[in-house]
C-alpha cells in the first residue's frame, strides 16, 4: 500500500498531483491546505472518498477504487490554537477514512492530519494528535491505522514519540526533511503515525510548488490484523 501525503501550501500544487498519483503508483493520496471547492472527484484512478467542508484550507482523501471501498468516513474538529479561532484557516483537523479491501477482505484505517501552526506551543499539538489516534479508533476498534499529514512539529520529536507509544501507535519520520520554506524552521514537518500496520519506508518526494514536500509512505498489515467478509454499505 503507497499513500501520499502532500500540504498543497493553498492549494498552489493542486496541479502536481496527477503526475505524483501515477508517477508513484500511488493507492491513497491524503491532502492538507487544499481547496476543497476546487478539487476533482477522481485523480489517475484515486476516487474522492471525501473533503472537509467548514475549513478554509481544507483535508481531503482519495484512494484506489480498484483496490478498495470507502467504508464510512469521519472529518473531527481538535482543540482550537489562538490562530485557529483569530483567523479560522480549518475547522476540521482531522479527515479519516474506513477502507475496505476488495482483493484480501480486509480493513483498514487512512487519515489525513493538520496539526495547528507553529505559533502553537507543541504541548497543544500533542493534545490535538492524542485526541486524533483516539478519535481514528471509533472507525472502528483493533483495525490498523494510518495516520498521515503536516504535524507542525519540527523539534523534540523524540518526545512526541514517547507519547506516541505510549497510545500503541509508532511514529514514523521520512528519509529527509519536508519543509524548507524558511531556513531557521526547516526540518522534519511530515510524519505517518501508524498502529497494525508494518511501515516500510516513508520517503521524500521533489519539491514542486509547495513550500511542503510531499512524502511517500509504503505500509502493510501485519498478520493477523482484522478481516471481514462483507464490509458495510459504502460511503457517500
Amino acid at each position: 500500500m503507497k499513500v501520499i501525503s502532500y500540504n498543497l501550501r493553498k492549494h498552489r500544487a493542486a496541479g502536481e498531483l496527477a503526475h505524483l498519483v501515477a508517477g508513484h503508483a500511488a493507492d491513497v493520496l491524503c491532502l492538507q491546505e487544499a481547496d476543497t471547492s476546487d478539487l476533482p472527484e477522481e485523480i489517475e484512478g484515486l476516487r474522492l472518498a471525501d473533503a472537509t467542508q467548514r475549513n478554509r484550507l481544507g483535508l481531503a482523501v482519495y484512494y484506489r477504487e480498484n483496490t478498495y471501498r470507502a467504508v464510512d468516513v469521519r472529518a473531527l474538529a481538535l482543540k482550537k490554537s489562538l490562530h485557529d479561532r483569530v483567523l479560522k484557516p480549518a475547522e476540521e483537523r482531522l479527515l479519516g477514512v474506513r477502507l475496505h479491501d476488495i482483493d484480501e477482505g480486509r480493513e483498514l484505517i487512512v487519515a489525513s492530519f493538520h496539526a495547528a501552526p507553529l505559533t502553537a506551543l507543541n504541548s497543544l499539538r500533542r493534545h490535538q494528535i492524542r485526541t486524533a489516534l483516539d478519535e481514528l479508533q471509533s472507525l472502528g476498534e483493533g483495525i490498523p491505522a494510518l495516520m498521515v499529514g503536516d504535524y507542525n512539529y519540527p523539534v523534540f520529536k523524540e518526545h512526541l514519540g514517547q507519547k506516541v507509544r505510549e497510545q500503541g501507535y509508532e511514529l514514523n519520520l521520512s528519509d529527509s526533511r519536508t519543509y524548507t520554506r524558511y531556513r531557521f524552521f526547516r526540518g522534519h514537518y511530515d510524519f505517518a503515525t501508524s498502529i497494525g500496520f508494518e511501515i516500510d519506508r516513508v520517503r521524500t518526494l521533489p519539491q514542486g510548488l509547495s513550500d511542503h514536500l510531499p512524502i511517500l509512505v509504503t505500509a502493510r498489515p501485519v498478520a493477523g490484523s482484522r478481516t471481514v467478509e462483507e464490509p458495510r454499505a459504502e460511503a457517500s
